[in-house]
């Protein structure tokens, strides 16, 4: 869909920088969702992730076993996460090809998938 009159504008990437972009329209509106009820901790971790999607911290790192990896658009690439809360995640996947980080799913709440 095209962006409208009123829509908010998302911020391009910086030149040589990473580009940000969603997997799936469920993880555009889990992050809408999400977003509306923890924007500055949404934005910090959209900051962080964009500048340095690689970055290992206690908040930020790969997954693993089963969800190491995910495919997207016919790629397995490696997938991540970034912890936006005590509860809340974004998990993304890495394309270096192109550039491209893609976000793949977002939980409010503890993935339950990973207990």
């Amino acid at each position: 869909m095209m962006p409208r009159r009123r829509d908010r504008v998302a911020p391009p990437p910086r030149k040589g920088g990473w580009d940000c972009r969603y997997a799936s329209n469920a993880a555009a509106n889990s992050w809408g969702q999400f977003g509306a009820s923890v924007p500055n901790n949404i934005r910090s971790a959209w900051e962080l992730i964009t500048a340095d999607p690689r970055n290992r911290s206690k908040r930020q790192h790969p997954l693993r076993g089963r969800f190491a990896t995910a495919t997207v658009n016919g790629i397995q690439l490696p997938q991540w996460q970034y912890e936006v809360t005590g509860g809340g995640r974004i998990w993304y996947c890495i394309d270096d090809d192109k550039k491209t980080i893609w976000v793949t799913a977002v939980h409010p709440g503890h993935p339950k998938a990973t207990e």
